[in-house]
């Protein structure tokens, strides 16, 4: 059997062996073959990795399902060799990514990784001491070899045996050298998911290295999430300059990003579903695999957004090997959830894969009479049409249901001084119910026109349907004993149509490499609203008396919205050189919005458009370091007339921003930021007309951020940020109002997420977690009238993995600090949640 038909039949393998390093050769014919052979859309999975000292150096061998071949990219830059198989991925078969590294594995060679550089390619790195390996590339019956030619003695086999990667980090191993006595140390770790994600697509809608991107990014992947037990309030506590500005156990959250509300996505669509906020009723994180920040304006990707950034979910696909997983929690305040992840094939050929992520949830809450139940079934199915074809369809379904939820309490007695005392911390003043049920049906096409072109269409149907009576806070009577309340009964429908079409071609003008994409986005929002409001009787603070009758009917709504949006961008990703990148592009949108009054019989409707330039620069003065800067705006729709009749105009955001992104290894990255943002055309009041607007108000947004994300030591975690934000209102036609803060902001906020796990010894897999939480003083409302405390809450987590089985426990205000997590106005004030304890085990088989 010739050389290179056994290696067709060794199940795609890469070796490499190493030894002294001098140049590097290449023989093309076997490289050229592979390239050849494997189609350019299909993307190979890795599912481990050897080290086998040899003769003549180590060997590491990539080992895949079946023989598939692999792709090759080879250069070298400074002392080393570096191979790129675009495409390829190291997944282990459930799911769970890792790298490879082994460091002076010989004389002369500093270190071997294997990484996965972005989401379909594999990045096989050999440095030397102080010039690049020589390398040869020849195919044998181990598979495609690079050979590194030795200048000393050649060394003996070794006795041990060789050196394998595991889902877990491993012991070093040891083997004779040439020299005798000297050591070969093989260290190799792997890893499950990790703390740093080095490449996302929310940034430019194509698939990028973070480092490329001139903007910041902070993702928040799937073993943060797992190892805090987060759901989407605590996960975003994270993320600098990102706060959710409402409690924990609400309906749907409310995020700031650097200042402004911002919308949140799935998986690149925005949600216009209550201005955003209803992307995910909840907020449980079933089926989601990360979540993706984009810090600053992109209306450029989503059109309508907000200027501080955008907040995107990115779900989990379907596996090509069999996954089941299993959970069960139980917490305190009489919390109970349980979740199954299945995926794998469902044909021999593995062109049909499914996921199915479930869960459901019953839950107490610390204040009195509160409850939430929550169900979630999201499956996902995907099917390769042919080589360069892919489609797949998901959906969500959500039904979520709460008792008596937290609707806050007044500041004085909480936060201010109250003659009466301080209002107990688990009091509730509504009596009410409140029932969502969530449906997201779409799918994605892909295809490959060749290796440099293809297309992607989009499609998603999202629904909330909520219905709720609640009993709303009002203000206190002068007393400031009893709690003013009205009682609302309505019914919410939204739905969204949305489709995005994105043509991406790559091309070279000279030696100046491009990426460009061409964007078309339609979508289609709708909303009615039903609702009747009556007096309700107001409730003692220190002496609740519940069930009063209500009374009349004060008022009556039955009103519906149709938002119609189209936006077309163009992109342009620009390699000058290996170190100097332009972003560039624009995108121009236009919206018509029609309002209904069925109760007046009366209609009104508003266009308009708006065109969303970016430019952005990276500089890389060494491969680890990136300087970037950007400039971008975005849009907002300002619906509504002024009194002379003239339609108000999108308000606008313009950002400056400046950072550095550094790689300080393969697994440990930092990234600082520097933005000044502004908003203009903001609808403030108008002097001269009671009861109307004109868009003369302003707002500045400027701040520093840092974080940091990675591995600093194996099995050592860390997630730390730290965002400076001084958010102000720098126009208003109330001269008390300017250069006030902007409600609910903070000038200072920082995170620490810090996990270690025992790599070896009696306590191998057993795993410690602390956290720490600071937000600073907030501003209670925009007159600044008041403020709300600043806190510092830790959290801890113990776990222990053996095998399939995980058990841990996850501890929230460790101390039972007392706190406020959050304010809606005056009268509507939270407490945060005291010491909670939550246990969990899960089973991957």
């Amino acid at each position: 059997m010739s050389r290179v038909k056994r290696f067709a039949m060794v199940a795609g393998v890469v070796s490499v062996l190493l030894a002294q390093p001098v140049q590097a050769q290449v023989k093309e014919s076997s490289a050229q073959m592979l390239v050849q052979s494997t189609p350019a859309q299909e993307i190979v999975q890795v599912t481990g990795v050897k080290a086998n000292p040899t003769d003549k150096g180590v060997e590491v061998i990539l080992q895949t399902a079946k023989g598939q071949q692999l792709q090759l990219v080879n250069r070298s830059a400074g002392n080393s060799f570096i191979t790129d198989i675009p495409n390829a991925q190291l997944k282990l078969p459930n799911g769970d990514t890792f790298t490879f590294r082994s460091e002076k594995p010989l004389a002369g060679i500093t270190e071997i990784t294997v990484i996965n550089f972005d989401n379909a390619t594999i990045r096989v790195t050999v440095t030397g001491e102080a010039t690049a390996p020589t390398v040869e590339l020849f195919d044998d019956d181990a598979g495609l070899v690079f050979a590194v030619a030795s200048q000393t003695t050649a060394m003996q086999p070794p006795e041990t045996p060789p050196v394998e990667q595991k889902p877990e980090n491993q012991t070093p191993q040891e083997t004779p050298s040439a020299e005798g006595d000297e050591p070969i140390e093989l260290v190799v770790t792997g890893e499950r998911d990790g703390y740093r994600v080095p490449n996302s697509s929310v940034g430019t809608r194509t698939d990028t290295p973070l480092r490329d991107i001139p903007q910041s990014i902070q993702v928040i992947p799937q073993q943060v999430l797992r190892d805090q037990r987060a759901d989407v309030n605590s996960a975003l506590r994270n993320t600098p300059s990102v706060r959710d500005g409402a409690p924990t156990n609400f309906d749907a959250v409310r995020i700031q990003v650097r200042g402004f509300f911002s919308p949140l996505a799935v998986d690149g669509i925005v949600s216009r579903i209550g201005n955003g906020t209803g992307a995910n009723i909840g907020p449980d994180l079933t089926g989601i695999d990360r979540i993706d920040v984009l810090l600053g304006p992109s209306s450029i990707l989503f059109g309508s957004s907000s200027p501080g950034g955008t907040v995107n979910f990115v779900t989990k696909q379907p596996l090509r090997d069999p996954y089941y997983f299993a959970e069960a929690t139980v917490g305190s305040f009489d919390f109970y959830r349980g979740e199954a992840d299945f995926s794998g094939p469902l044909d021999d050929d593995k062109k049909v894969l499914y996921r199915l992520n479930a869960s459901y949830r019953d839950q107490g809450f610390f204040t009195q009479f509160s409850r939430t139940r929550n169900l979630v079934i999201a499956p996902v199915i995907s099917f390769a049409l042919g080589e360069n074809t892919n489609l797949s369809i998901d959906g969500t379904y959500k039904d979520f249901s709460q008792d008596n939820g937290n609707l806050g309490i007044p500041a004085v007695g909480t936060i201010l001084p109250n003659p009466n005392g301080q209002i107990p911390h688990d009091r509730i003043t509504n009596e009410g119910k409140l029932d969502a049920i969530q449906g997201r049906i779409g799918y994605k096409l892909e295809h490959q026109f060749s290796e440099n072109w293809s297309v992607s269409n989009a499609f998603r149907y999202d629904s909330v349907d909520y219905t709720y009576n609640l009993t709303f806070p009002q203000g206190l009577t002068p007393d400031n004993r009893s709690q003013r309340r009205l009682n609302l009964d309505n019914s919410d429908l939204y739905n969204q149509y949305s489709m995005l079409t994105n043509v991406v071609g790559k091309f070279s003008t000279g030696s100046i490499k491009h990426q460009l994409l061409f964007g078309f986005d339609l979508g289609r929002y709708e909303s009615a609203f039903i609702s009747t409001t009556r007096a309700a009787a107001p409730i003692d603070l220190f002496n609740p008396v519940f069930g009063q009758p209500l009374g009349a009917i004060t008022s009556r709504t039955n009103t519906s919205s149709t938002l119609d949006e189209l936006g077309i961008l163009v992109q342009d990703q620009i390699t000058f050189t290996d170190n100097l990148k332009l972003l560039i592009g624009g995108r121009f949108d236009t919206f018509t919005q029609t309002d209904r009054n069925f109760i007046t019989n009366s209609e009104t409707s508003q266009s308009g458009e708006a065109f969303s330039p970016r430019v952005g620069i990276v500089y890389q003065p060494i491969p680890p370091v990136s300087l970037y800067a950007n400039y971008t705006r975005s849009f907002q729709p300002a619906i509504g007339r002024a009194f002379d009749g003239s339609v108000f105009q999108p308000t606008r955001g313009t950002q400056y921003e400046i950072g550095v992104k550094t790689d300080i290894n393969d697994r440990l990255s930092t990234t600082l930021a520097l933005y000044d943002i502004t908003q203009s055309n903001v609808l403030t009041s108008d002097p001269a007309n009671l009861g109307f607007s004109v868009q003369t108000g302003e707002i500045n947004s400027q701040g520093i951020e840092l974080s940091l994300t990675g591995e600093i030591l194996p099995g050592w975690n860390i997630f730390a940020s730290y965002a400076y934000n001084d958010t102000r209102i720098s126009n208003d036609n109330n001269p008390n109002l300017v250069g006030n803060r902007v409600q609910r902001t903070s000038p200072n906020n920082a995170s620490l997420w810090t996990t270690y796990e025992f790599q070896q010894g009696n306590l191998q897999g057993l795993g410690l977690g602390l956290g720490l939480f600071y937000v600073g003083d907030r501003a209670g409302d925009n007159a600044n009238s008041f403020t709300v405390p600043g806190y510092l809450t830790t959290d801890a987590a113990i776990f222990y993995k053996q095998n399939q089985f995980r058990a841990a426990i996850n501890i929230k205000n460790l101390f039972n600090v007392d706190y406020f997590e959050g304010v809606f106005s005056r009268d509507r004030v939270f407490y945060g949640a005291p010491f909670t304890v939550q246990g969990t085990i899960s089973w991957t088989f």
